[in-house]
């Protein structure tokens, strides 16, 4: 099997899509989340070097290009209920952990299964290039579920990501990144035409007045 494997297993996260079981409008799979997150995380990581941080981009790219692959053996869990309670997000976590940690320890050679271990560990730390992870994940989340929104789907569940996403993202408001999201990208995302249009508008400035209130 091997690193042979491990290179035909990309293909399956193109087969595992996020948010299984609610209707969608537009599919969207692990494997181009993965894609998406990493140039989200590419662009916050310029932010915050022209605002005079220090960035270790090779650290950045790994942490984003890496981050969902532990998907691959436990598919998509609705961000919801992965993050109802700390302890549910804990176990979740000590899962995906232990299930990548074998695959490693299966297919690599030697030589290179510390080096794989350390890429596919959790990447959002307190480190800058952690919490750009943490932030331009959330970030294409808040996209997909605005994607259905606008559409109109009528599942509450994309309200619910939404207002999740957005409050994860304010938690590191501190950040250049999040404060130019804040500033000139959100408002873009809420001047596009969508049913609803005010009420998301409305929730949206809401939880942002609430955080900034704390």
């Amino acid at each position: 099997m091997g690193v042979h494997h491990y290179f035909k297993t990309l293909s399956d996260l193109e087969k595992i899509y996020r948010c299984p079981g609610k209707f969608k409008f537009q599919e969207h799979s692990v494997a181009s989340h993965s894609f998406k997150v990493t140039k989200i995380a590419q662009f916050f990581g310029t932010v915050e070097e022209n605002a005079g941080q220090q960035v270790d981009w090779r650290a950045l790219y790994e942490k984003a290009i890496n981050h969902d692959y532990p998907e691959l053996f436990t598919g998509d869990i609705k961000t919801p209920v992965k993050y109802s309670s700390a302890e549910l997000h804990r176990l979740f976590t000590q899962v995906e952990e232990k299930m990548t940690k074998n695959f490693i320890l299966r297919e690599f050679p030697k030589e290179f299964r510390d080096i794989y271990l350390n890429r596919f560990k959790e990447g959002k730390d307190d480190t800058l290039e952690g919490k750009i992870l943490s932030v331009a994940d959330k970030v294409d989340l808040l996209y997909e579920s605005f994607g259905e929104i606008q559409k109109g789907n009528p599942e509450p569940l994309f309200q619910e990501i939404y207002e999740e996403s957005l409050r994860t993202i304010l938690q590191f408001s501190d950040m250049a990144s999040v404060q130019y999201f804040l500033k000139h990208i959100l408002p873009e995302i809420l001047s596009e035409r969508f049913i609803e249009q005010s009420e998301l508008r409305a929730i949206t400035n809401k939880i942002i007045e609430n955080e900034f209130e704390k």
